[in-house]
């Protein structure tokens, strides 16, 4: 790349990018996604778009553990409704394996909660 002659700008923490959105009344048959069909800077749109990339993954991911610890307490013995195993793969649309392991990931969510 060519020096430009400016100084390397420092490197940003990304923090997730808040994900409100509600589209505008005037407009209501246009597609919009976090208004960033309107940003015409590539620089500011793709930071703009790295940030919801971030804050969608870190939602993905704390949902995903939520799902762990549902799962883990809608199988607990101690429950007089616990479900089997099979139950919650099919309500959640998961394979019985991969139920299991998320019964034993939501175990573990919840031994470490305070």
């Amino acid at each position: 790349m060519a020096d430009s002659g400016q100084a390397p700008e420092p490197p940003r923490h990304r923090r997730p990018a808040a994900l409100f959105f509600e589209p505008p009344a005037d407009r209501p048959d246009e597609e919009h996604f976090f208004a960033l069909e309107t940003i015409t800077d590539p620089k500011e749109l793709l930071d703009r778009a790295t940030e919801l990339a971030v804050a969608f993954q870190a939602a993905a991911d704390r949902s995903v553990e939520f799902q762990a610890m549902a799962a883990a307490q809608l199988a607990d013995p101690g429950r007089f409704d616990a479900l089997p195993t099979a139950a919650i793969a099919d309500r959640a649309g998961w394979t019985e394996d991969y139920a299991a392991k998320m019964i034993d990931y939501g175990r573990e969510l919840l031994r470490r909660r305070p």
